[in-house]
């Protein structure tokens, strides 16, 4: 039982750590959008910007699923 405790404590840490990362990256994108299209207000740049998160996202998934199927 104790090792089933520490082994789902350390996947929340994980997430946790992945959720601030994600958080830090999602203002490091909305600046750079920013800089590059001017303000983000209105309906129509945040939709743009969550296209290109998505698509970020996406791209960067199947690169690490790719990645982790490399055997040594």
């Amino acid at each position: 039982m104790k090792k089933e405790i520490v082994e789902k404590l350390s996947s929340l840490i994980i997430a946790a750590f992945g959720l601030v990362a994600a958080l830090a990256w999602n203002g490091a994108i909305q600046a750079i959008f920013k800089e590059l299209f001017g303000t983000a207000e209105g309906m129509m740049p945040m939709i743009v910007y969550a296209v290109v998160v998505t698509v970020i996202a996406v791209v960067a998934t199947v690169w690490v699923a790719k990645a982790s199927k490399i055997k040594d």
